[in-house]
């Protein structure tokens, strides 16, 4: 085998290679041969065709097959010998050279992994929030679980905030009506921004079987374009109003949420042991994303095209499978690249930088810190024992896990070296986050 390496760029490479002919005859003899006792071939029984028809059948694909095996083959071989490392896949075309017919030759145009120096940490500031639990965010979070339990009372008074009102509407733009301008028996709660201001307003006050017609301004932004900035009027009927009651916090209350023996202490203890670990989750991903974001402004890679376009291919069939399972046809419609450019392009940049940092700094994820981590996921279920066997029971479901610890190895990195720079984040605005 001779191989020639160019460069082409400064991550691009080209490798000819040529195939010495008779490795490749001899090859395809002897697979021909292998073929031949099992070929069946009309006149002939299984094995028993002459070689010459054997060959006339089968040849040109068996041909194909060595040639195909072995250019790949010969490739990685090289690629190995030269200890390049490839990124994506290489470019395979066969080069016709009439003046040499003792050799197969073809070239393979590839990528390789470019070099990453990352840069300094030192004088990068990385901002770590911090969100204390007080006694004060348990109540707020009862309070949150108070809510969600709520029920309505049918009253007969007049509609005001905080009530579950249930309307008959129909609505028209100079006198013409309009798509999802009506409705009946429509439920809502009134002051929590379900409805546009203005219909609210119309709302309250209102008893069961008033009836009353109200103007309505639509934004200008409006996602209802046929409406958006002009003025509806809305014959409202009301059909009933129900009044919100909160449960008590109580045994029954505490027995809900889980507490067998109703004690409202142990309630409070497990609340805040779950606000803990939900406060805890959001603010290592807040920081995770401060982290990789410094680590981005400090390092500057050229990233392989072709390792880009494997990560939009990613990105776009993720969003495909997405749309479809919030039920919408997206079978034919395209998804230009440009969309997901930039978030392919930080993908395969981190995904580079955290590539050498762990490599440099055996920052590999350990096993006991994977079964921490198991062990935490665990604690929130009812069995946790089961939870962890379930992980342990085959060794890929360990990757997510691991994955995860290695991210945390590379956060506390990266904070031992920077200027970190802790900044309080009000509860509401932690939670209140999609994190």
């Amino acid at each position: 085998m001779q191989v020639q390496l160019e460069t082409l760029g400064s991550l691009v490479r080209r490798m000819n290679i040529a195939l010495p002919m008779a490795a490749i005859d001899a090859q395809v003899t002897e697979r021909l041969k292998r073929t031949a006792r099992k070929a069946k071939i009309q006149g002939f029984r299984p094995g028993k065709a002459p070689m010459k028809m054997v060959e006339a059948n089968y040849g040109p694909q068996v041909r194909e097959e060595v040639l195909g095996e072995q250019v790949q083959q010969s490739f990685y071989l090289a690629v190995n010998e030269q200890k390049l490392r490839v990124a994506g896949y290489p470019r395979f075309e066969p080069q016709a050279d009439a003046s040499d017919v003792e050799n197969f030759k073809f070239s393979a145009t590839f990528e390789v992994y470019p070099e990453v120096l990352v840069g300094d940490l030192a004088g990068k500031e990385i901002e770590k929030p911090v969100t204390p639990v007080t006694e004060a965010e348990i109540d707020k979070t009862v309070e949150i679980l108070r809510a969600q339990r709520t029920r309505f009372n049918y009253v007969e008074r007049e509609a005001r905030d905080g009530d579950r009102v249930i309307i008959d509407f129909k609505g028209t733009v100079d006198g013409v009506p309009f798509d999802g301008g009506s409705s009946e028996n429509f439920p809502f709660v009134l002051g929590q921004g379900q409805m546009l201001p203005d219909f609210e307003a119309g709302v309250r006050g209102m008893k069961e079987s008033d009836v009353k017609t109200i103007d309505v301004v639509f934004p200008a932004d409006y996602h209802g374009k046929d409406v958006a900035g002009k003025t509806a009027q809305f014959e409202l009927t009301l059909k009933t109003v129900s009044e919100a009651e909160l449960p008590p916090i109580d045994a029954e209350f505490a027995k809900l949420l889980g507490v067998a023996d109703g004690d409202i202490d142990k309630m409070r203890e497990e609340i805040k042991k779950n606000v803990e670990r939900e406060v805890k989750r959001r603010l290592l991903a807040r920081t995770k994303e401060n982290v990789m974001q410094a680590l981005l402004d400090v390092t500057t890679i050229e990233l392989p095209k072709a390792l880009v376009e494997v990560e939009l291919g990613r990105l776009m069939e993720k969003t495909r499978k997405e749309l479809e399972g919030r039920g919408m046809q997206v079978k034919d419609l395209p998804f230009p690249p440009e969309m997901f450019t930039q978030q392919a392009e930080r993908r395969v940049s981190l995904g580079l930088v955290m590539s050498e940092l762990v490599s440099a700094n055996q920052l590999e994820a350990k096993p006991e810190q994977v079964r921490a981590l198991v062990d935490e996921f665990a604690d929130s279920y009812e069995d946790p024992q089961e939870v962890v066997d379930w992980y342990y029971s085959t060794p890929e479901r360990l990757d997510g896990p691991a994955s995860m610890v290695i991210e945390d190895n590379v956060v506390e990195f990266v904070l031992g070296r920077a200027h970190v720079v802790e900044k309080e984040l009000s509860f509401e605005t932690l939670m209140g986050g999609n994190a």
